[in-house]
């Protein structure tokens, strides 16, 4: 089955743009386009996209309450890739805090357009993580943020699992993890779902900020 995407932005050659870029790959579908983050929800519910590409800017409701108001109204949702003019963007930032899974740059190549389409379905590895540090370094509490330290220590995260978030953190996927610790994919995989479960994550980028938020992993 071929990977389902929304494109939501408000300029029409951006949108185009990603079209003609996804639409060449036999794997990808675009199966919507939206001018606006206020079509997100009831486009989503109609068209079931595995990921909505979508940009943080945008003049009546932007990325961020976008992904805010689907990750709280539709059951299963997609997965969010921001798309950016600038990565170092504060907005990006509060994108990813907010529930987004990645974040792609408008001036990205095709291929790497494409490739971040296919990392965010397939959701075993962490997108751009060097810029995801370094935001987390500029924007983040630095190990300040109350409510991620208290999330980190109901986690209760046995050592094992605590290495598996480390590594996360610095955006290796399965098979690079279980290389790392000498041990089966399947068995990475058990661990990753059982941080997600504790820190109550919806996925890898969420687990990621708050390890960095709660001081549990350094940013720098």
């Amino acid at each position: 089955m071929p990977v389902r995407v929304l494109l939501v932005d408000d300029e029409p050659l951006v949108r185009a743009g990603l079209r003609a870029v996804l639409e060449a790959q036999p794997d990808i579908e675009v199966v919507g386009e939206a001018a606006d983050g206020a079509a997100v929800v009831p486009m989503v519910r109609t068209l079931r996209p595995d990921v909505v590409a979508m940009d943080v800017r945008m003049p009546l409701l932007d990325g961020i309450e976008a992904t805010r108001a689907l990750l709280r109204t539709v059951a299963d949702p997609p997965k969010i890739l921001v798309v950016t003019t600038f990565e170092n963007d504060e907005y990006v930032y509060e994108a990813l805090r907010a529930g987004a899974d990645g974040f792609l740059l408008k001036r990205a190549r095709p291929a790497e357009i494409v490739h971040a389409v296919r990392l965010i379905a397939e959701g075993d590895s962490l997108l751009f993580p060097a810029s995801v540090r370094q935001l987390a370094a500029e924007y983040g509490d630095d190990g300040g943020n109350r409510a991620a330290r208290a999330t980190v220590e109901r986690a209760r995260l046995t050592e094992r699992e605590g290495e598996v978030l480390r590594l996360m953190s610095r955006g290796l996927s399965n098979a690079e993890i279980a290389a790392r610790l000498v041990v089966g994919t399947e068995t990475v995989k058990s661990h990753v779902s059982a941080v997600l479960a504790k820190l109550g994550a919806r996925d890898r980028t969420q687990a990621v900020i708050t390890a960095y938020e709660s001081g549990f992993v350094a940013p720098g």
